[in-house]
């Protein structure tokens, strides 16, 4: 098998998986709005998976100190982009023609645009509410919007790191401090009660299916 076929095979099975992530991810999201709804929320609220997200949210309650501090740590997040945002600016600049800026930056601005959108489709179309009340307000919940910046900038940056970072010890200690950051914005999330246990799945299941769809592109676009 040449190298050449081995890419298209690779692409091929990458795309499958990513239409399965894809149907995984709205079945999830049927199940969500669908099973076990029950008014637990905050002025009777309708919620899925009652049961099981009542039982967490009862285990944890609130801590809205951990959540400010999930919302600081969302913000450095949002840096990484920045700064990816910056090198792409920068190679636009300097070669002129957004052809030649890398592949991979390319790549992440669409996974950036996509993540987006999903953002605003959940801000639109409720599937239930947080547990608490922000602001005395009602707020929309699903998917956890902080799981997803998470899971998806964190990991994507890993993913592509190798390409900006050519000093070895710098990338791992990068690839870590990534790590380290994701995993406390998710569990942080979980932990202050801010968002049902439902909630921090939804975002990790359409994280999975957001990277996915990142590889696939990554592929499509191939290296410069």
């Amino acid at each position: 098998m040449t190298k050449k076929e081995k890419n298209k095979r690779i692409d091929k099975e990458s795309i499958i998986e990513t239409f399965g992530l894809i149907i995984l991810s709205f079945i999830y999201i049927i199940i969500v709005r669908k099973v076990d709804v029950q008014m637990i929320g905050p002025k009777n609220s309708e919620v899925g998976l009652a049961s099981i997200n009542s039982f967490f949210h009862k285990l944890l309650g609130s801590n809205m100190t951990i959540y400010k501090i999930t919302e600081i740590l969302g913000m450095i997040a949002l840096l990484i982009v920045g700064i990816y945002a910056v090198i792409g600016l920068v190679q636009l600049i300097k070669r002129k023609s957004l052809k030649k800026v890398d592949n991979k930056i390319i790549a992440l601005g669409i996974l950036y645009v996509l993540l987006g959108i999903v953002y605003v489709l959940f801000e639109k179309l409720i599937i239930n509410y947080r547990p608490v009340l922000i602001d005395g307000e009602l707020e929309a919940s699903f998917p956890s919007s902080h799981t997803m910046l998470a899971i998806c900038i964190c990991m994507s940056s890993i993913m592509v790191n190798k390409d900006f970072i050519k000093n070895k010890k710098y990338l791992k200690l990068t690839n870590i401090g990534l790590l380290i950051l994701m995993t406390l914005i998710v569990l942080g999330r979980f932990i202050s009660g801010v968002h049902w246990f439902s909630d921090i799945v939804g975002g990790i299941i359409i994280s999975i299916t957001l990277l996915s769809c990142f590889n696939v592109i990554t592929g499509i676009l191939g290296e410069k």
